[in-house]
């Protein structure tokens, strides 16, 4: 009864740590939707208001690894609830900054948190289950992701219009702080010393190199189209403004189904998922790119891309546990830095070829930007050379031929 206790337990800490996740995505990408609202409330101009999400991002990629570095004798469940903690109080704060400096302050202090909390959360949710499954774990951690923009940013979105932006923050600064208490319970209250999750099973620092560096690259190439997805549908598919509601919400839902099912391969081929997730990307980019006016062709598309970035997420994070060179959660924090590279890099150059090439150049450029990261991964065994056999490990196995072999 003890095991099936702690399993019981295992389950539902993931799902709060899924929750987590889902509260740390809403809440970055939160202002986005609540923009105008903001701006015309504290007589702000747009882009002013554009830096509460600049800000963030570049407090992330910057603090990442500086701050795990220095919490990594700290135990998990005090670093989890931490974070969430004070990504509660910056909400808290926010909706009740008297003017626009404050609120700036208050998100840079919630990006902090995050910049701890991705850090550590891949390797306290696997820490959770045995070694065979640890992939499943990370994938079903990966559903509050996906969530995230199909339902906490229209419906932070929505509350914003109806009952003003703090009224949004202080809802989410609610949901925050009570995940924070649930983790306080069911999270293991020592530091684990499993080498298996905090170590990497398979070291290797130039794999490692090249997957933040695809990782930059893929990401980009996905946001520079995601992030201008709304003029694309409408201008280059002709989609009336009433359908992209819907339309997102496919993306959204399709985002969902790839977690779910990249979590079914990353226990028993990781590099081949991975490779598959950004194969995926780059056939759904590219072929928007020419078949985007199609409007059929385009929701199918667009379905495939939400799926497959997912489905990518989920096993870069797996995949970083297993080669991690060091510290799991330092490298943990050096593929969150890498993401955030490459969402700011993705945005701003779909700025750049909206205003210089038009909207449809979003997909093509975007397109080969994967198709970048997608040779990169198809050279992994040229471009790093092995030294030695590395050991097999049940996460990741080596028998040449079988039919759940794979690369380290």
């Amino acid at each position: 009864m003890a095991t099936q206790y702690d399993s019981r337990r295992a389950t539902t800490a993931l799902a709060a740590l899924a929750v987590g996740a889902f509260v740390y995505v809403t809440s970055e990408v939160l202002p986005i939707g609540l923009l105008t609202v903001i701006a015309d409330d504290l007589g702000r101009s747009r882009s002013e208001i554009g830096l509460l999400v600049t800000g963030y991002a570049a407090v992330v990629v910057l603090m990442s690894v500086p701050m795990t570095r220095a919490t990594q004798r700290i135990p998990r469940r005090f670093l989890i609830t931490t974070s969430l903690g004070l990504l509660g109080l910056g909400l808290v704060a926010a909706a009740l900054a008297p003017n626009f400096e404050v609120l700036l302050l208050s998100r840079l202090i919630s990006a902090l948190s995050q910049s701890l909390f991705w850090s550590v959360v891949a390797s306290t949710a696997t820490g959770l289950f045995p070694p065979e499954v640890r992939g499943r774990a990370i994938a079903r951690m990966g559903i509050g992701n996906a969530l995230a923009p199909v339902l906490g940013v229209p419906a932070g979105t929505w509350l914003g219009q109806q009952a003003g932006w703090r009224t949004a923050m202080l809802v989410m600064a609610g949901l925050t702080l009570a995940t924070a208490a649930v983790l306080g319970a069911l999270l293991p209250s020592t530091a684990r010393k499993d080498d298996a999750v905090t170590r990497g099973s398979m070291p290797d620092a130039r794999r490692y190199a090249l997957l933040v560096a695809v990782t930059a690259v893929a990401v980009a190439g996905a946001m520079t189209t995601y992030t201008y997805v709304t003029p694309f549908l409408l201008d280059v598919s002709g989609f009336r403004s009433q359908s992209l509601g819907p339309l997102l919400a496919v993306i959204g839902a399709a985002g969902v189904v790839g977690t779910l099912v990249v979590g079914k391969f990353l226990d028993r081929s990781p590099r081949g998922a991975l490779v598959a997730a950004v194969g995926l990307l780059t056939m759904a980019l590219a072929g928007l790119a020419l078949l985007g006016s199609v409007q059929a062709a385009a929701v199918v598309l667009l379905a495939m891309m939400g799926l497959a970035f997912s489905a990518f997420a989920a096993a870069v994070a797996h995949r970083t546990l297993l080669i991690a060179p060091g510290s799991t959660d330092l490298a943990s924090a050096g593929s969150s830095s890498a993401f955030n590279v490459g969402i700011a890099a993705g945005s701003l150059l779909g700025g750049l070829l909206i205003s210089h090439q038009g909207t449809a150049s979003v997909a093509l450029v975007g397109g080969a930007l994967a198709a970048v990261a997608l040779v990169g991964l198809m050279a992994e065994p040229k471009l790093v050379a092995r030294r030695t056999a590395p050991a097999r490990c049940p996460a990741e196995p080596l028998v040449s031929g079988s039919a759940g072999s794979d690369q380290p």
